[in-house]
C-alpha cells in the first residue's frame, strides 16, 4: 500500500510537470530541482531531531547523506538557472511550488519516513528518464548544445569546452544515485 501510494503520488507530479513544461528542459529541471531539493533537508532535519530526543547514535551518516542531496539538487538548480534564465513567472512558480511541496512533504515524512523515501526514489526513477529525454533532444540538435556553465565545470571537474550535454550527463548520474540512496532507506 505504502509503495502504491508513493508511485501514485510520483506520477500525479510527473503529469503536472509534463503538462506545464512539456519540452522546455531547461526550465522544468529549474522547478523541479527547486522542489527536489526539499526531501533531503526535510529527511535530514528530522533524523537530526529524532535522534537528539532519543540520544541516538548511528544515524549520523545518513543525516549526512540526506543533507549532501540537498546540497547537491541545489547545485543543480544553479547550472540550469544558468541555462534557462526563468522569468519572473517562473520564478514565482518556483517558490509557490517549493512552499507548497515542503509542507506536503514534511507532513508526510512525520507520518511514514520509509513511504516519503520511497516515493523520492521514484521521483529521481523520473528524473533519470527526463535526463535522458532531454539528453536526445540534445544530441539530435532539437536543443542547442550551448557551453556548460562554469560553476558546473568546476563542481564536476569538467574540461573547460565542457558543453550542456556533458552537464546533463553529471546530473543524470546524481539523480540515479539519489534513487538507489532512497531506495535503501525506504527499507522496503
Amino acid at each position: 500500500m505504502k509503495d502504491k501510494f508513493a508511485y501514485s503520488m510520483t506520477k500525479f507530479f510527473r503529469f503536472f510537470a509534463d503538462t506545464f513544461f512539456s519540452k522546455r528542459y531547461g526550465h522544468r529541471a529549474v522547478v523541479l530541482e527547486t522542489i527536489a531539493g526539499v526531501p533531503g533537508m526535510i529527511g535530514g532535519m528530522l533524523t537530526h531531531l529524532r535522534s537528539l530526543r532519543k540520544m541516538e547514535r548511528g544515524n549520523g551518516a545518513m543525516i549526512q547523506e540526506l543533507l549532501d542531496e540537498a546540497v547537491n539538487e541545489r547545485k543543480h538548480l544553479m547550472f540550469f538557472i544558468e541555462i534557462a534564465q526563468p522569468n519572473r513567472f517562473e520564478r514565482m512558480l518556483i517558490t509557490v511550488a517549493q512552499l507548497t511541496f515542503w509542507h506536503f512533504y514534511l507532513i508526510m515524512y512525520l507520518i511514514s519516513p520509509s513511504t516519503s523515501h520511497k516515493m523520492i526514489a521514484y521521483f529521481e526513477e523520473e528524473a533519470v528518464r527526463s535526463y535522458t529525454e532531454y539528453l536526445d533532444l540534445i544530441e539530435s540538435g532539437e536543443i542547442e548544445n550551448v557551453p556548460a556553465p562554469q560553476l558546473a565545470i568546476d563542481y564536476y571537474g569538467m574540461p573547460q569546452d565542457a558543453k550542456l550535454w556533458n552537464m546533463v550527463q553529471h546530473v543524470r548520474a546524481d539523480e540515479q544515485r539519489h534513487s538507489e540512496a532512497n531506495h535503501r532507506m525506504a527499507g522496503f
